[in-house]
């Protein structure tokens, strides 16, 4: 990522250079249309103030060559006053300008940091299942934030110097076309540095944000509960600490690679405005001499220059910085690129899956095309039964279940609810019908209640308490000092494997959906957690089309029908006692788990 070297900077290929397109432009200004008309408020003000600003100037000039000349104090006075009172004025208007920028800017970032939310909702789980979680937060927070400040002041900076640029070049060329020129011949000097500057930048930015990134994933894996329980039961702390710290540096000399880049570009530019000046002194001066010119002209030319070069030096830094935030423009559009592959269809409907069959019709599914996940896949699970899936870690069980709320998309075949393929319902309504029971229980760092509520914001206290006793676990709540305004913890640490997923299954409860997926909900669970889990399963799964992955096949014994999934396909299928009889994989499974244990 980081370049590694302090020499010249140079671009792998066309590729890698940042491309400033129109498109990109037009893209980039269609979140200013919802705000057009504090734009357009913005652009009077900025031409009020171009026009104000040539005044302070203008007025010297007569303060030099007419109100001390001819002792005319009464005069002297009102030019002061109107320098004063246009000083005055337009820091007012910067103001108003400044408030502006900042409401617009602000609900800019408010809009684009809304549409990569919704967006990244609607992104599928094999999205989130291959890309670093370090990296989403850097483009949801640090990318969008970082563009910001084109908002908030490379446009209106953009508009506000070209207009001063028209306007004071206008009144030195009416003032004295010849130094006008004069002042003008060095304006090219500044254009040279920019493109080069432009690009060095844009791929410090880029390097820069890739770092962050890594540092943002290193940061999530290491102080998430789950990685923090693992450094420090493998003692890692030294060395995660020396990985970040490795990471921090590089992020830091880039930042300073980068900021020292645009420090030393300013201090050429810089060099080149003193160059002006001195030209229109020494000109201005022989003009004086030669009784063309005033003292106060001179004066008042040099102060004008300013404003000249002024807008030039900050329309050539401007260039320079649309040309760094560009990289993170790329970054933000290349995540709103990526089209989420599962949306409803166009003639989507709600469903209603309550008393109707599920039914896989030769499914085909892959996570990598070469390396098929399931593979002709059949099977029916009739309303109001359940159905087990037992077989060898890896076989394909989960991938199965995470097909039925299209949660992946299958390659081939179908999958049908009550002879309607899932892809004729809406994904909202697939999904509200369908409970979802894992072993890796979530919770999140909230009360017990607000963790329930998230099944069903509007349930009574008597459905959450009806809910909790069903799941065997309201006796345990109201042992706690607080009850249900318990505090759980990040992903519900403070409470044990069987609590977190009792409190999973009252919530699935409070959904009430038709369809019930239960995913190894007992298999890291003691004795005692495991009872307390079967009998509250008796109560999820009462009446309801359920699907059940088992590693303990004591959970699964009355299961209306078992398939026997093994490297993506169903290889037995029948009843506890009819898979029993064949003296195949299932039953070297049950005797593996019901053996007696001989002790040596």
């Amino acid at each position: 990522m980081g370049s590694g070297g302090h020499g010249k900077l140079k671009f792998a290929d066309d590729e890698l250079k940042p491309n400033l397109s129109k498109a990109l432009l037009l893209r980039i200004s269609k979140y200013f249309f919802p705000y057009w008309k504090q734009t357009l408020l913005v652009m009077v003000e900025l031409m009020v103030s171009a026009v104000l600003g040539l005044l302070p100037p203008l007025l010297i000039q007569q303060i030099i060559d007419v109100a001390l000349p001819d002792k005319n104090l009464q005069f002297l006075i009102l030019l002061v006053a109107l320098s004063l009172g246009t000083t005055v004025a337009t820091g007012l208007l910067g103001v108003l300008q400044n408030y502006l920028n900042s409401f617009i800017s602000q609900n800019i970032v408010h809009d684009m940091k809304n549409q990569m939310y919704r967006h990244l909702q609607r992104m599928p789980l094999q999205f989130y299942s291959g890309v670093q979680q370090g990296e989403v937060i850097t483009r949801m927070t640090s990318d969008i934030s970082g563009v910001q400040g084109v908002f908030s002041s490379t446009v209106v900076n953009f508009a506000s110097n070209l207009l001063i640029l028209a306007a004071t070049t206008g009144t030195l060329f009416f003032m004295n076309w010849k130094l006008a020129i004069l002042g003008v011949l060095v304006v090219p000097l500044f254009v040279v540095p920019t493109r080069k500057m432009g690009n060095v930048r844009w791929k410090l930015a880029k390097q820069t944000q890739e770092k962050i990134s890594e540092q943002n994933q290193l940061i999530q894996e290491t102080l998430s509960i789950s990685g923090y329980l693992l450094m420090k039961l493998f003692t890692k702390e030294a060395a995660e600490y020396a990985n970040f710290t490795t990471i921090n540096a590089e992020a830091t000399r880039l930042q300073i690679r980068e900021s020292m880049a645009g420090r030393w570009f300013l201090m050429v530019l810089s060099t080149f405005t003193s160059i002006g000046p001195m030209l229109i002194y020494l000109y201005g001066g022989y003009l004086f001499i030669q009784g063309e010119l005033s003292i106060g002209a001179i004066v008042a030319f040099v102060a004008l220059l300013g404003r000249l070069y002024g807008p030039v030096m900050q329309l050539t830094n401007l260039y320079v910085d649309i040309k760094r935030s560009s990289a993170l423009f790329e970054r933000i559009f290349d995540y709103f690129d990526m089209e989420p592959h599962i949306v409803d269809e166009p003639r989507a409907l709600p469903i209603s899956a309550a008393g109707k069959n599920i039914e896989f019709q030769n499914v085909y599914f892959a996570y990598q095309p070469d390396k098929p996940a399931v593979q002709g896949i059949s099977f029916t699970a009739p309303a109001g039964t359940l159905t087990a899936l037992v077989g060898p870690s890896g076989g394909g069980k989960t991938t199965i279940t995470n097909l039925i709320p299209r949660l992946y998309e299958i390659q081939s075949g179908a999958i049908t609810i009550g002879g309607r393929s899932i892809r004729e319902f809406t994904l909202e309504s697939l999904r509200s019908q369908i409970g979802l029971v894992t072993q890796d229980t979530y919770l999140f760092n909230g009360t017990i209640l607000e963790n329930l509520l998230y099944a069903n914001s509007t349930a009574s206290e008597p459905e959450i308490i009806a809910a909790c006793e069903a799941a065997y676990i309201h006796d345990f709540i109201m042992s706690l000092p607080e009850g249900y305004s318990t505090v759980v913890g990040n992903r519900g640490i403070k409470l044990s494997g069987g609590e977190k997923q009792r409190i999973s299954i009252a919530r699935v409860l409070l959904k009430s959906p038709p369809i019930i997926i239960m995913d190894e909900a007992t298999s890291s669970l003691d004795t005692a957690s495991e009872y307390y889990i079967q009998q509250a399963m008796h109560a999820l799964l009462r009446g309801k089309t359920s699907i059940v992955i088992a590693h303990r096949l004591s959970t699964i014994m009355a299961a209306d029908q078992i398939l026997v999934v093994q490297a993506g396909t169903i290889i037995e299928e029948g009843t506890h006692q009819s898979l029993l009889e064949k003296n195949g994989v299932y039953r070297d499974l049950y005797d593996k788990q019901f053996e007696p244990k001989v002790l040596n």
